[in-house]
C-alpha cells in the first residue's frame, strides 16, 4: 500500500496540470490537431486530403470533409490486409482493431495505433488518479474491473480484434495490479451468464471490494440479480472450492482459472449463509461491506438505472466513467454524482455542431472554446485512430467551462430520436420522463424502453417486463405523459389534438431484456460491459421480438390448448 500510494502522489501532478493547462485549452487543441495531420501526411487519406498542405484548422476544414464510418471501410479494409499506408504514415504500430456494433449495422472496426492506445491509457490514468484521490481509501481495497478479450479472432493481415478494455488489463503496470481483484483469463468468457457468475464466485471471498468498475449501470443491476438468485450455488461452490459444471467456457479458461477456483472458505460461505437468513437476499450492499465507489457511465439512458443500483449496493458514491467508445475518450469527470466531464483536450481534437443545424449541408462548426453554456452540440472527433473529423452522433450539453475547456454531459446518440407525427423525442427526454413517473407513483424504477406504434392515431409504449401492479400501471403512464409534455411542447401539442394517442402500457414476457441484450451484443464486437439498452426504440422489428413469446411460453399455451381441446 504504501509503494502505491507514493506512486499516486507522484502521479498526480499530471492532474493538475491537466487542470492547469485549461487556459490554454485553444492552443493546446491546435497542436494536438497539427501533430496529428504532420504524422500521417504520407498515408493514402493524407495524400488524397492535401494534409502537406494543413496549417491552419481553416486549413483542416477545407481539405477534409465531415466523415462516417463508412467513408473509411476502404481504408479499414486494407489495414486489415497489412496495408498500414492507407491511414498511416512511417513508423506507426497498429495494435489491434477495436470492435464496436454501433447502434445499427455490422460491427465497425477501429483502429488502435501505439499513439491512440497510450491516449486511451492516459485519459484512463488520469480519471483513476483523481478518484483515488479523492477516495483515498480504495488504497487499501480491492477494485472489481470488468474487461473483455482483445483477442478474440485475427483479421487476414494478423491484427488482433476485440476489445480494448481487455489490451488495457493485460498491460496494467505491475504497481497497478495488486489492487484489481479477477483473473486476466477473465476476458476469454464469452457467455454473460458465466462471465459475471465467475467473477462472483472468485469475488465473494474477499470482504474488502471496495470499488467495482463497468461501463454500463445494468452489468452492476444483473451481477446483484445474478448473485441473489444463484445464492445457493455460490455458496456452496465457495464452500467446497469450486465452480458449477453449468457454467459455460472453454474448457483451458476453467483450467486457467483452477486456482483460484480451488481455494475453499468454509468459514466465508457460513457468513454468506447469514447474511441470507438476516436480510432474506444475497446482494452486494451485504456481502462487500466496503464498497465504497461504483464507476460507471450515469449519462443519458445510463442514469436510468441508479435508483436499482442504490437498492442493490447500498449508500455508494458514484463516480461517471466520463463520454468515451471504442473511437476516443470525450470527457473526464472529476467529480463524483455527475455525468459531467472535461472534455480531454490534450488527446484528441474536437469540433462541434449546435443540435440545430445537425444533418444541414453547411452547419457551423465550432471548437471548444466557442461553446455556449446550456447548449447542446453534437461531438465530431479527430484522434489518432486515423479518423478525421469523425461524426460519432453522440449528442452532448455543455454545463461549463475550466478556463477554455468545456464541461460536457452526454444526453443521447443522435439515432436515439423518434418523429412520428413532429414531436422529435429525443432519449434523453423519455429517461428525465419515465424517471419522474416512477418517483410519482412511489416505486424504484424498472429496466424499461418506450416504443413507437403506428395506427390511427399512432402513440408510444411504455414496455415493461411483467407490469408493476395494477395500481401503478394504470397511473404511470398518464403521469410520464405529463412530464414528456412539460419538456417537450411538440409532443403535448400532438397529444391535445388527437394526433398522438396517450402513452399506453404493454407488459413484455419476463427475459425479453436478456435476449434482446443477447441480440444486440451477439455479433462481432458485442460485449456486455458496453451494451447500452435503449430506452426509446425506434427500430419495431426490435418490438415485435421483445413481445413475442419464449419458446417454453409457445409450448406452454400449446398445452394449455391441447387440454382445453
Amino acid at each position: 500500500m504504501i509503494v502505491q500510494r507514493s506512486y499516486l502522489l507522484a502521479r498526480g501532478l499530471q492532474v493538475r496540470q491537466f487542470l492547469s493547462a485549461a487556459d490554454r485549452g485553444r492552443e493546446i487543441q491546435r497542436q494536438v490537431l497539427l501533430e496529428k495531420i504532420r504524422r500521417h501526411t504520407q498515408s493514402v487519406f493524407g495524400r488524397r486530403h492535401h494534409f502537406a498542405r494543413i496549417r491552419t484548422v481553416e486549413d483542416f476544414r477545407r481539405e477534409v470533409p465531415i466523415t462516417s464510418y463508412d467513408d473509411y471501410r476502404p481504408y479499414i479494409e486494407r489495414l486489415k490486409r497489412g496495408d498500414l499506408r492507407a491511414l498511416f504514415g512511417p513508423g506507426t504500430r497498429l495494435l489491434m482493431f477495436a470492435l464496436t456494433s454501433g447502434t445499427t449495422g455490422d460491427a465497425k472496426y477501429i483502429p488502435v495505433t501505439r499513439e491512440f492506445f497510450n491516449e486511451y491509457r492516459k485519459g484512463w490514468n488520469l480519471w483513476g488518479l483523481r478518484t483515488y484521490a479523492d477516495h483515498t481509501d480504495l488504497l487499501r481495497k480491492r477494485t472489481l474491473q470488468f474487461s473483455s478479450n482483445w483477442r478474440q479472432f485475427a483479421t487476414e493481415g494478423g491484427t488482433p480484434c476485440g476489445n480494448i478494455s481487455g489490451l488495457a488489463a493485460e498491460t496494467a503496470p505491475w504497481i497497478s495490479r495488486p489492487i484489481f481483484l479477477l483473473p486476466r483469463a477473465l476476458t476469454k468468457i464469452c457467455d454473460p451468464i458465466a462471465k459475471r457468475y465467475t467473477a462472483l464466485r472468485l469475488s465473494l471471498a474477499d470482504r474488502s471490494v471496495g470499488m467495482i468498475v463497468t461501463a454500463n449501470p445494468s452489468t452492476l443491476v444483473e451481477l446483484a440479480r445474478l448473485a441473489d438468485g444463484r445464492r445457493e450455488s455460490l455458496i456452496r461452490d465457495l464452500f467446497d472450492g469450486a465452480l458449477s459444471d453449468w457454467v459455460d467456457m472453454p474448457g483451458e479458461v476453467r483450467d486457467s482459472l483452477r486456482r483460484w477456483i480451488a481455494r475453499r472458505d468454509p468459514a466465508r460461505a457460513r457468513e454468506l449463509e447469514r447474511i441470507v437468513e438476516r436480510t432474506g437476499a444475497l446482494f452486494p450492499r451485504d456481502f462487500w461491506p466496503a464498497l465504497s465507489v461504483l464507476a460507471i457511465w450515469t449519462g443519458g439512458s445510463a442514469g436510468a438505472y441508479l435508483p436499482c443500483l442504490r437498492k442493490y449496493y447500498g449508500d455508494t458514491a458514484i463516480r461517471d466513467h466520463g463520454l468515451s467508445a471504442s473511437e476516443g475518450r470525450m470527457t473526464l469527470p472529476f467529480r463524483d454524482g455527475t455525468p459531467a466531464g472535461m472534455l480531454d483536450y490534450v488527446h484528441s481534437f474536437f469540433e462541434f455542431i449546435p443540435e440545430a443545424e445537425y444533418g444541414k449541408p453547411h452547419p457551423t462548426v465550432l471548437e471548444a472554446h466557442e461553446l455556449e453554456e446550456n447548449q447542446n452540440y453534437f461531438i465530431v472527433l479527430t484522434t489518432s485512430s486515423g479518423f478525421y473529423r469523425y461524426d460519432i452522433h453522440d449528442l452532448i450539453r455543455c454545463v461549463g467551462f475550466e478556463g477554455t475547456v468545456p464541461i460536457l454531459e452526454f444526453l443521447n446518440k443522435g439515432a436515439h430520436y423518434s418523429n412520428i407525427t413532429g414531436e422529435k423525442l429525443s432519449e434523453f427526454q423519455v429517461v428525465s420522463a419515465v424517471r419522474s413517473g416512477f418517483l410519482e407513483v412511489g416505486l424504484p424504477m424498472e429496466t424499461f424502453s418506450v416504443a413507437p406504434v403506428f395506427g390511427d392515431p399512432a402513440g408510444y409504449e411504455l414496455l415493461l417486463e411483467g407490469g408493476i401492479g395494477a395500481v401503478a400501471d394504470e397511473v404511470l403512464p398518464g403521469s410520464i405523459d405529463r412530464h414528456l409534455s412539460l419538456m417537450n411542447r411538440e409532443y403535448a401539442e400532438r397529444l391535445e389534438s388527437g394526433r398522438l394517442r396517450p402513452l399506453q402500457l404493454r407488459k413484455i414476457p419476463h427475459g425479453a431484456w436478456e435476449r434482446l441484450r443477447l441480440q444486440r451484443t451477439s455479433g462481432l464486437g458485442g460485449n456486455m460491459e458496453q451494451y447500452k439498452h435503449p430506452c426509446l426504440l425506434n427500430d419495431l422489428g426490435d418490438v415485435e421480438r421483445l413481445c413475442a413469446p419464449t419458446s417454453s411460453q409457445r409450448s406452454s399455451s400449446r398445452t394449455i390448448a391441447s387440454v382445453a381441446g
